[in-house]
């Protein structure tokens, strides 16, 4: 806490002299539109340089095309020459491009380049083009986004051009595709792989990324306590099973000892250090003649410091430039029952509450399989009323924790010949004759109703199949591949239409909009009071890994999986402040929770405290729909205030600070804000909303902070607006 002080202290004084110079302040997580990426060759042709200001990416192009430096600042992240990838095609893997010779793998001096050869046995450089970067897939706006996200993202895109070397993959050609893009330090990179002859040919695997990244440490003894990885954000879309991004890549993305660094420091030179990205089964795809396979794509984000919150701020940063869509957060409500009578009143609530979206939740009758005439018309019905209020409206389905018949439409496990054994016991194969009717019924259903949401659960967590299921598997080692493009594909087509997506995986780089925020179902059946401060805990914690409006929470408004009426807001006029205290932790932290029950309210009173909790977080949803500063913030504990501070330095709203008091007694204190992050800086002025909306002028200090004196009544929480003084 005291190094992260002492940081921002050193960024603050920074920022008051670059301001008092008449300079911009050089730091992407505050003006990233000073930050644009470029292209430049060398006069002589033998260089290519990406460069945005904060990263900067060099290759040579003779005696062939290779990554020779990545650079954050004066900090190189590459210590050698590697290829950018490797492709195996009958049998023979090739390298793409890259360059041998290189005399010392710890480090690669500027001299060493001009003796260094082509590997006869690589696809070899050709030709390269540019331009701006391309959206991945089509996104259409049906709901609030934040104010500054674009599709697609701003930046750069470069396409190198690689042939077969001579008695090797007659036929084929390699494009590497780069990305770089404007205000990040982010790289993204993935290969083409095309088939220009009269007949198929086997991809039996490919490396996407190969990388050799100076070492995080330098130990010599065996590695038995933990390994210091490269500080390095990798993160693919070929991501499942995870409630985090680089959890869910994990599969495919591995820190390997590098057998050419014999300089190494480990006396068994196990160091991990030699980054590769590439699926770990598969993919085992026929390439047609005359077509192309295009690989998954890596993202690579290089922190600018060791410090915790910068780099969970530019990881935030990334998902909202490459999959913005993961900012639109509706206020949603979960209702319990699938009968039209009950559907209705909930439509009804929600839009005179400002709710947003209303969703058939689990165990509530909706069955989106049954697609006969009459159960379309059903719902297509409802969405259309759910649409004259302005309600969005959506519903549940299950997909891969669960066994379906018959059981050859599951997925087989190789080492039984058998369902089961899979990551949630048994789950449906998407290859079967089952799994593709699943998915015609889900695209006929949304197609027809008009629905907004599906909660898909138990989406494809990446279970592989032993069986071959003709035309689109043919055994295990395709399997995960073809099953992946299946639900992603589907992800893309609902991004597509504006069908929002909450799935309680990492599918956010296909098209999904939320997962969980991250919390304990079983810790819904805790007294109250107890359930509050998980809430303010789960969401300090969770917004570390994700944007407040990718994370749902929840809030069982009828007894859930058990605790009796000590657990339960129902009847919620007579648990009033603990309801209001739910609303107030979920919106302050900007997230939002699945209200789940019959009703939003059930008298006056009730409704006005929900009205008034919408129209709260409506007035300054820009500003709690921005990053939570957790250096600024205080993580609940019960004992004492805690607090949360959100920042953006591009709005008018430049911070807000909301103060919880969870004891018994109103207290008082004055807390020392940061405000480095909302871009106001040492010795500026700044204009203080207090709660009760009278403001005042406050002198920031040398270090960057303000001191606000501040006043919660017991049980209560407050909110703090600061902006640019006039």
């Amino acid at each position: 806490m005291r190094h992260g002080l002492q940081m921002r202290t050193l960024l603050a004084v920074a920022f008051s002299v670059a301001v008092a110079n008449g300079q911009q302040p050089a730091d992407f997580l505050l003006v990233p539109k000073s930050f644009p990426a470029r292209v430049a060759t060398s006069a002589a042709g033998r260089e290519l340089v990406l460069d945005n200001g904060i990263l900067r990416a060099t290759l040579c192009l003779e005696p062939d095309a290779a990554l020779v430096s990545l650079r954050i600042g004066d900090r190189e992240l590459l210590r050698a020459v590697r290829p950018f990838g490797q492709v195996t095609l009958a049998g023979t893997q090739v390298s793409v491009g890259g360059l041998i010779g290189q005399p010392n793998h710890a480090f690669l001096l500027p001299e060493w380049l001009l003796a260094m050869q082509a590997n006869p046995r690589a696809f070899h450089y050709k030709s390269m083009s540019e331009g701006p970067i391309e959206a991945r897939f089509p996104w259409q706006k049906t709901r609030h986004t934040a104010p500054d996200v674009a599709w697609p993202p701003h930046g750069v895109h470069v396409q190198l051009q690689f042939d077969a070397p001579a008695g090797i993959a007659a036929g084929m050609s390699v494009t590497v595709h780069l990305e770089m893009y404007d205000g990040l330090p982010l790289w993204c990179q993935w290969l083409e792989v095309h088939n220009q002859s009269d007949a198929p040919v086997e991809l039996a695997a490919f490396t996407s990324v190969q990388l050799a990244v100076v070492e995080a440490e330098s130990r010599v003894e065996p590695m038995r306590m933990g390994v210091r990885l490269p500080n390095l954000h990798v993160e693919t879309d070929f991501a499942f099973h995870a409630m985090t991004g680089s959890d869910g890549s994990a599969h495919c993305v591995r820190w390997l000892p590098d057998p050419l660094f014999e300089t190494q420091v480990n006396y068994e030179r196990q160091t991990r250090c030699l980054l590769e990205v590439g699926p770990d089964l598969g993919p085992a795809q026929t390439i047609a003649e005359k077509s192309t396979f295009a690989t998954f794509r890596t993202w690579l984000l290089a922190p600018d410091r060791e410090d915790r919150e910068r780099q969970s701020l530019a990881v935030r940063r990334m998902y909202r430039t490459i999959a913005p869509w993961s900012t639109e957060n509706p206020v949603m409500m979960h209702v319990r029952s699938a009968e039209p009578l009950a559907v209705r009143a909930a439509i009804d609530q929600c839009a005179q509450v400002g709710f947003e979206m209303a969703i058939l939740t689990f165990g509530s009758g909706f069955d989106i399989e049954d697609d006969s005439p009459q159960n379309l018309e059903r719902w297509k019905a409802l969405a259309d009323y759910a649409h004259q209020q302005g309600i969005q409206l959506g519903g549940y389905s299950l997909l891969s924790s669960r066994a379906i018949e018959p059981a050859g439409d599951n997925c087989i496990n190789e080492q039984t010949g058998k369902p089961g054994g899979q990551i949630f016991g048994t789950a449906p194969a998407l290859a079967s004759n089952w799994g593709q009717r699943y998915f015609q019924k889900l695209y006929r259903f949304f197609t027809y109703t008009g629905f907004d949401l599906l909660e898909h659960d138990g989406s494809y967590p990446g279970d592989p199949d032993a069986a071959a299921r003709p035309p689109l598997q043919k055994g295990l080692a395709d399997s995960q591949w073809v099953q992946h493009q299946i639900i992603a594909n589907f992800y893309r087509w609902c991004r597509g239409r504006g069908i929002y997506l909450n799935v309680p995986d990492w599918y956010f780089l296909n098209g999904s909009n939320k997962t969980g925020m991250g919390y304990r179902e079983t810790n819904w059946s805790l007294p109250r009071e107890q359930q509050v401060l998980h809430t303010r805990q789960n969401l300090f914690d969770g917004t570390y890994d994700k944007l407040s409006s990718m994370g749902w929470m929840f809030v069982p408004l009828l007894e859930y999986q058990g605790g009796g009426a000590a657990a339960t807001i129902e009847p919620l006029a007579e648990h009033l402040p603990h309801y209001e205290r739910m609303m107030s932790s979920n919106l302050a932290y900007g997230a939002q929770a699945c209200y789940r029950g019959p009703r939003l309210y059930d008298t006056d009173a009730t409704k006005a405290m929900v009205q008034q909790q919408v129209a709260y977080f409506v007035q300054h949803r820009a500003i709690l729909e921005s990053e939570v500063i957790h250096t600024a913030s205080r993580r609940a504990d019960g004992s004492d205030l805690d607090w949360v501070l959100h920042t953006n330095p591009n709005i008018e709203e430049r911070a807000l600070l909301t103060v919880f008091n969870p004891t018994g007694k109103p207290r008082t204190r004055t807390l020392f804000v940061d405000l480095y992050y909302a871009n106001l800086g040492a010795l500026m002025l700044v204009e203080v909303e207090a709660p009760d909306g009278k403001r005042s002028q406050l002198k920031v200090s040398e270090r960057g902070t303000v001191m606000v004196p501040v006043t919660v009544a017991e049980g209560g929480s407050s909110g703090w607006i600061f902006r640019l003084a006039k």
